[in-house]
């Protein structure tokens, strides 16, 4: 498995919970941004493998989606020309905060212990400039 195409899939799947649209899945009603901020923790994680959201309270919405890109995962992959059971995490974390202002971070791990972590901002998903100095 390339971790380019991991990557890749772990981008398009946070980007289309975080747009709050869904598409992949049909969901047309989350916002998983406003959600982490109303949570102590202020961040919400998605694991896409098994459809768990931790961090948090959470909406039924918000956790019938999780489950929904959990069960659409397997096709996902197909799309991309990976094998799912390759994948040892595939996860997001959103969150709010001064810094970044809506951002996640997506956690991709091949099963040959390749990772990449990266951080997105905002709804369009661009890939992160380190903005700390």
């Amino acid at each position: 498995m390339k971790i380019g195409q991991l990557k890749s899939l772990g981008h398009n799947i946070a980007h289309s919970l975080a747009s709050g649209i869904g598409l992949m899945i049909g969901v047309y009603d989350t916002d998983v941004f406003a959600e982490a901020s109303f949570n102590e923790s202020g961040f919400l994680s998605v694991n896409f493998i098994n459809g768990e959201v931790g961090g948090g309270a959470m909406s039924d919405s918000l956790r019938g989606a999780a489950l929904r890109y959990s069960e659409a995962l397997p096709e996902l992959c197909a799309k991309h020309e990976l094998n799912v059971g390759e994948i040892m995490v595939l996860e997001a974390r959103y969150g709010t905060d001064q810094v970044y202002g809506r951002h996640f971070t997506v956690t991709v791990e091949a099963i040959d212990g390749r990772r990449s972590v990266d951080r997105y901002i905002g709804v369009s998903g661009k890939l992160a400039k380190d903005r700390r100095s």
